[in-house]
């Protein structure tokens, strides 16, 4: 069976980007067509998408097409590009829309706080559902990624609940951060366009003179994923469910922990474009040539013996744990022999800290202000030890490429973390990583004294490295749990679409 499946996300890999939502929205589309399924996916044609280097072509018959939140109208253009490695061997590759509005979409930073941020995105997913039935694409799957398309669910069952393009749709909200979640005043409850469906709104919440996008999509989706098995039970906690654990827990078996997968297309340090060595399991002498350029490269001090090197690759906010490394990495250098690299943006009180450390330490630690793709992959394949001592995380993907790079994360015990890192263990042998449970400076410190004593013992940290490098947390693997997933709500045979459509894929 050949799915039709319309996704829906405010940010693409290569098109846009500010966080993992754009890897996965653009990884699993690849890998679900190149399964052999139809994936149409639309995202915002933001004023950073640069043109001149876009192979995308106007959609004609969609030109000029108005779209109306309340009393507001918008035309809008659509233009179809490729989303770039899609192809399958016949030839085919995922199709990109982007839904170009100078009046939306045209503004220096593609989120903002302005008082019309909803309507950019009630217009992105009306635009996606009324190109569906303008192209007469009529989807299996509707797949809305975070709050800004969680309002497709609610609207295949008002707006659009009787076209004949949407009969048989099942609706899917993937939660990429349960702490985005698209809250605007209930006064401006007209730019839905819901009419007599009103009371399919969350009520308590327009009581309270707020709608919240993201919990109007739990509530209504036929299903609700979010990124990782231990995040999902997470989010039903108080602790760390940011008010939507009662939504999330009045949908029970509705909502599924799937892992998010890594493009080893892009992170394998056997083929990274932006690495000038290349290596594997058995040449990590290759790996060391490697970190001694790195350090060349960043004017830091070569190293003499074994000293570690620890890379950071994050943006800059309470959650990723920083707090944690304010107390703990001033003492690292200053008692230990060791180098550090960060590249990362966001809170200033978190750009000063790591700028200082910084500029005392100049010879041992270098931070780039901002994100820069070449240097992030320099990073996680030089450095011997990745730190993410987050105090959430929904999945996270630096971890699992560390583990490909051969490059040992110290994560906290929570959400994807704790379902893609194992703490090793010496007397057996297994285990990936350094796992800490307490969100505290002495579990922290911990941590990086117990990196720093199996990285002085080369035997036990090239078990540890051989073990996270045979890790395999590939979209090949996760795009079968969407497709188990897709096929529940279809009431197709699950086995027979993985099969099927694997078969398409080797076949082409």
């Amino acid at each position: 069976m050949k799915l039709s499946i319309c996704a829906i996300a405010s940010e693409v890999v290569p098109f846009a980007k500010t966080g993992g939502l754009a890897d996965v929205a653009s990884a699993l589309s690849r890998q679900l067509t190149v399964r052999g399924h139809d994936v149409r996916l639309f995202v915002p044609f933001y004023a950073q998408i640069k043109r001149e280097k876009l192979d995308a072509a106007r959609v004609e018959s969609l030109r000029g097409l108005s779209i109306v939140t309340g009393r507001h109208e918008y035309q809008v253009d659509i233009w179809r590009a490729r989303l770039p490695g899609a192809g399958t061997p016949a030839g085919s590759s995922t199709n990109v829309y982007l839904v170009e509005s100078d009046a939306l979409y045209a503004r220096p930073t593609l989120y903002t706080s302005d008082a019309d941020e909803h309507r950019r995105f009630l217009v992105l997913t009306r635009a996606a559902l009324e190109c569906c039935r303008r192209m007469n694409f009529r989807p299996h799957i509707v797949h809305s990624h975070d709050w800004h398309a969680a309002f497709a669910p609610l609207w295949l069952r008002s707006t659009y609940g009787h076209d004949p393009v949407f009969a048989g749709t099942r609706s899917v909200l993937t939660i990429h951060n349960i702490g985005y979640q698209g809250e605007f005043a209930a006064s401006d409850v007209a730019d839905l366009d819901l009419g007599t469906d009103l009371y399919l709104l969350h009520q308590d919440d327009l009581k309270a003179g707020r709608i919240i996008a993201l919990k109007q999509g739990i509530l209504h989706a036929d299903a609700v994923t979010t990124v990782s098995p231990t995040y999902a039970r997470e989010i039903t906690t108080p602790r760390y469910g940011l008010g939507m654990e009662q939504a999330l827990a009045s949908r029970g078996h509705a909502v599924h922990g799937i892992l998010n997968g890594v493009d080893y297309e892009e992170w394998d340090p056997r083929r990274d474009h932006y690495l000038p060595i290349h290596f594997g399991p058995q040449e990590l002498t290759k790996k060391a040539d490697l970190k001694r350029n790195f350090l060349l490269r960043e004017n830091l001090r070569p190293v003499q013996g074994r000293v570690p090197l620890f890379g950071i690759v994050s943006r800059l906010t309470p959650q990723k744990g920083f707090d944690l490394l304010i107390d703990t990495l001033p003492k690292l250098l200053q008692n230990h022999d060791v180098r550090l690299a960060i590249v990362g943006s966001g809170d200033k009180k978190y750009e000063t800290f790591f700028r200082g450390l910084a500029d005392r330490h100049r010879a041992h630690a270098m931070f780039f202000a901002g994100y820069d793709e070449a240097l992030a992959h320099w990073i996680e394949a030089a450095s011997d030890v990745f730190l993410m001592p987050s105090q959430y995380e929904p999945c996270g993907l630096n971890q699992m490429y560390s583990l490909r790079y051969g490059t040992i994360p110290i994560v906290r015990r929570t959400g994807g973390l704790a379902d893609s890192v194992v703490h090793f263990d010496p007397a057996t042998g297994e285990g990936t990583g350094i796992v800490f449970n307490d969100f505290d400076a002495s579990a922290m410190s911990w941590a990086l004294e117990t990196a720093l004593q199996w990285y002085a013992k080369p035997e036990l940290w090239e078990r540890i490295v051989q073990n996270a490098m045979r890790q395999d947390f590939s979209w090949e693997t996760q795009a079968n749990e969407y497709l188990k997933l897709f096929a529940g709500l279809l009431q197709v045979d699950a086995a027979a679409l993985i099969e099927g459509n694997a078969a398409n894929k080797a076949t082409g």
